[in-house]
């Protein structure tokens, strides 16, 4: 294995839940290379915890585990599972969700229920809301660390079984083009679409040329203007608007050197609508 460990979570630094992860897994082996994916997902979104494994995981090596802990149902009936990836990564988590984009857009191969009995921190049995620490950072450790092989983990599931969340709709027109907003840029405030760059470029929209842009939350219109498509934020002047394609190559808008979600109170999600039309 290539002994690389990735760890996210809605934890936070201010306290030693992290650390305690850490911990738990130079336990297993102090040669361990542990990095930190984010631990500022926003407490309990499990859909932000997916998108930001997709964002993240292609370029990693083949053969790292990534463990994801955004677990609102810690305790409960929710299976803890591992899946290997069509990267031939894997990656550690409870089944509720965090596995949406990961499945859709790389592609899982084989899903395996963790055998908690077997594979749990040892004196741990009695604690039931720190699964990251004693269940998934444990695990993944062990995987990583070569320690366990992925069959070991336990038994096999379908994929089709897993828990996933709902993503929206590219849906295009003669003369428009509507997806959802799927996540910010967070420090910058940029709208980042679930459209793909190819999808935005086939209704023949030029650079420089003006577009108009409706973002709706639900059926409430929240904005509605016309903004230049550009290459990067040098083709606007500061405080200008501007639709990009971003590292994910999808389609995006930010304000350059401002903040696009502040500005106009945008949010994200499937119920955040945003349409790119052609100008007459």
């Amino acid at each position: 294995m290539s002994k690389l460990l990735v760890l996210q979570s809605d934890f936070g630094l201010a306290d030693g839940a992290v650390a305690a992860m850490i911990g738990v897994a130079h336990e297993v082996d102090v040669e361990l290379k542990i990095n930190n994916l984010t631990h500022d997902i926003t407490p309990y979104n499990v859909w932000e915890a997916s998108y930001r494994l997709f964002q993240t995981a292609e370029y990693w090596p083949e053969e790292t585990v990534f463990v994801s802990v955004v677990d609102p149902g810690v305790g409960s009936s929710r299976k803890s599972v591992v899946v290997k990836t069509k990267n031939n990564q894997y990656i550690v988590t409870p089944d509720n969700g965090t596995l949406t984009h990961i499945k859709k857009y790389i592609g899982i191969v084989a899903v395996r229920e963790i055998e908690e009995s077997v594979h749990r921190r040892k004196n741990s049995e009695h604690s039931h809301t720190f699964h990251g620490r004693d269940v998934y950072a444990y695990t993944g450790a062990k995987l990583a660390s070569g320690k366990i092989e992925f069959e070991e983990v336990g038994k096999e599931i379908a994929i089709d079984d897993i828990i996933e969340t709902e993503i929206g709709e590219v849906v295009t027109t003669e003369n428009s083009i509507k997806g959802c907003i799927d996540i910010l840029d967070i420090r910058f405030g940029s709208l980042w679409t679930n459209i793909p760059s190819e999808a935005f470029l086939e209704m023949g929209f030029e650079r420089g040329e003006r577009v108009e842009v409706l973002i709706k939350d639900r059926e409430k219109v929240i904005y509605n203007n016309r903004i230049i498509y550009g290459k990067s934020f040098d083709d606007v002047y500061i405080g200008e608007q501007i639709i990009y394609m971003n590292s994910l190559y999808r389609t995006a808008v930010a304000i350059n050197q401002g903040n696009f979600a502040k500005a106009y109170s945008i949010g994200t999600g499937i119920n955040w609508t945003i349409e790119f039309k052609k100008i007459d």
